[in-house]
């Protein structure tokens, strides 16, 4: 026979099977009888603060725990009853307290929404919001503590003040977003889901969830050890990432939102292709955007609704890293972004493209002034090294500017060619259309290396020197500009040479008579005491008015129309013997002749054969 203690055992784990039994059996019970409709609907109106209404009666679930499935459940501003509910979804599990139903109360311990909609309005400001419910618990709460904030009362104090009450975590699953206007829902947001965990109001809280947006799906996270102190605008710690394929924002530091605002922490931004994370933005300008690639910054956050500045800053444009310091502040029309930020070597292109077109091809090419109506650029750039292609500089440094209608890059001071330069490009707004100018000036540079750098080989001056090309004109890509700008082009040289031309050689053809490529005569150079060029470019055509090459053996000189956009020729020139080249206007050419073909493959054809050596 079992022992006295066993048989007590026995018994014990009969009763407790037979209690928890009961339970099972009466808690249902009471809930059909007790936690009825209207009364969830009361718990989750105090709540949010909306008038709620539930589509049928509440199915209670007991085992593995315990909870009320309510569906169709819709939330109404009370003072618009007629309003589109405010949120609804189509089943909300409420996780219960089983022990507060037993004594014939409600206890929410959680609640998943599943497939809800957020219904946003657009205010006076353009901004999106819902319509706010006026009352509800934690709306109550926030108020109450917003006039803590208000009045200046110590944190201690509104901590200890604090609400109490117990939230628990409140999930949502496939839910969505919308904007409604005139009478329709507009999709902002979809697949919305993931979980707040706040266990009272006076606790700290976190937020998790995913969703998709213009079509790109963000990963949101955040938490804060007090967020009712935060939501009602006073200061407290916020730590949040947003994490998606066009860009990833982080920020860790303290927040407040009202009575000397300010925030203050580190920052972090990303992204693989700027005009990529502009067009997920709307910032509406991915034209602009388009020639830049990867940006990465991060450094401290400081400053208030007004102006917030990056300090120690470490900035990489497309892999270039540098550092500084970066500013946004709210301008009187536009935000404004101002700064300093040097670089050791940075590539120039594609903050340059930013700045100017290239072809007519794509909409990407063109320079748009427009969104200078949306966003202003001051900053300063230097570089101990950069790079234009080709071209290499250094001790860079330049300004790029967005203010008004105009769009500015300039290059104040660079060593190139081993000279300087300088150059500018100027984009400006105007009701009668955009303007376009271009300046570059090179003093004391070696011709050779600059006409290498530009793709010219033949009949460059090979010495030191200066260039000068200024071009004015309407329009937003460069043969837009080329075909109707005016300018004017200017260089003179030193002793040297020109590249690629044999002077011996060239009289020899021009004597034999019949047209050839000057790549004939292409085998060696042109020794010079200096060379000159002077010309003006108007409707896309550089009209030479003086370029002559000075040699003991005489002057070789040219005249003539260049097209620019079809890059033809049309030339005449001469060689001017040396006892005649002071007067040159005055004596005849030694030879005459006519340039003709394209700037890559050039003919000649005599007009006055040569006479002598």
């Amino acid at each position: 026979m079992p022992s006295p203690l066993v048989r007590r055992s026995i018994w014990i784990v009969g009763i407790a099977a037979l209690v928890v039994a009961l339970i099972i059996a009466i808690v249902p019970f009471l809930a059909s009888t007790r936690i009825v409709r209207d009364r969830i609907a009361y718990e989750l109106s105090s709540w949010s603060g909306y008038r709620v209404t539930i589509g049928a009666a509440p199915e209670i679930e007991v085992w593995p725990t315990f909870k009320a499935i309510v569906t169709n459940v819709s939330m109404t501003p009370w003072n618009s009853l007629d309003h589109p509910p405010i949120i609804e979804a189509d089943r909300i599990e409420i996780k219960l307290s089983a022990l507060a139903a037993l004594q014939g109360d409600v206890v929410f311990a959680g609640a998943e929404l599943v497939r809800p909609t957020l219904r946003l309005e657009r205010n006076a400001n353009g901004d999106f919001q819902p319509l706010l419910a006026e009352g509800g618990r934690i709306a109550t709460a926030i108020r109450d503590t917003h006039e803590m904030v208000v009045a200046n009362i110590g944190s201690e104090e509104i901590e200890r003040s604090l609400s109490t009450r117990q939230l628990g975590s409140i999930s949502a699953r496939d839910g969505r977003v919308t904007v409604f206007s005139d009478g329709e829902d507009i999709e902002m947001v979809s697949g919305l889901t993931g979980r707040l965990e706040w266990p009272a109001l006076n606790k700290a809280a976190s937020l998790k969830l995913t969703a998709n947006w213009r079509g790109e799906t963000a990963a949101l996270e955040a938490s804060s050890p007090k967020p009712l102190i935060l939501l009602a605008g006073g200061e407290a710690g916020l730590t949040a990432s947003v994490n998606s394929a066009p860009t990833n924002l982080s920020f860790d530091g303290k927040v407040k939102a009202t009575r000397n605002a300010f925030i203050d922490g580190k920052a972090k931004l990303a992204t693989p292709s700027l005009k990529r994370m502009t067009e997920w933005w709307g910032a509406d300008m991915s034209a602009t955007a388009a020639n830049v690639g990867s940006v990465s910054m991060s450094g401290r956050l400081m400053g208030d609704a007004q102006r917030l500045r990056l300090e120690s800053a470490e900035v990489s444009l497309d892999k270039n890293p540098g550092s500084g310091a970066l500013e946004l502040s709210m301008g009187d029309v536009v935000p404004i972004v101002s700064g300093t930020l040097a670089f050791d070597k940075l590539d120039l292109r594609p903050v340059l493209a930013a700045f100017t077109p290239a072809t007519s091809e794509t909409v990407a090419a063109e320079i748009d002034p427009a969104f200078s109506s949306r966003l202003g650029i001051d900053l300063r750039l230097s570089a101990g090294q950069a790079q234009v292609g080709p071209i290499a500089l250094a001790n860079v440094a330049a300004t790029a500017q967005i203010k008004n209608g105009l769009v500015a890059f300039d290059i104040s001071d660079a060593s190139a060619f081993g000279g300087n330069l300088q150059a500018s490009v100027r984009f400006d707004r105007k009701p009668e259309g955009t303007q376009a100018e271009m300046r570059l000036l090179a003093s004391d540079i070696e011709g050779g290396a600059f006409g290498a750098a530009a793709g010219m080989t033949r009949l460059v001056p090979i010495g030191r020197g200066n260039i000068s090309v200024i071009l004015k004109g309407p329009g937003r890509v460069w043969e837009t500009i080329l075909g109707n700008g005016e300018g004017s082009v200017s260089a003179g040289f030193g002793p040297g040479a020109l590249s690629e031309f044999d002077l011996p050689s060239f009289i020899k053809r021009l004597a034999e008579g019949g047209f050839f490529s000057l790549d004939e005569v292409a085998k060696g150079t042109f020794p010079t005491d200096g060379a000159e060029l002077k010309g003006t470019i108007s409707r896309g055509v550089l009209r030479i008015e003086k370029a002559e090459a000075r040699s003991p053996k005489g002057t070789l000189w040219l005249t003539g129309i260049l097209p620019l956009t079809s890059r033809g020729l049309a030339l005449s020139g001469g060689i001017v013997p040396p006892e005649a080249a002071a007067d040159q206007e005055a004596s005849p050419p030694h030879a005459a002749f006519f340039v003709g073909g394209t700037w890559n493959a050039p003919f000649i054809s005599p007009i006055k054969p040569a006479t002598g050596d």
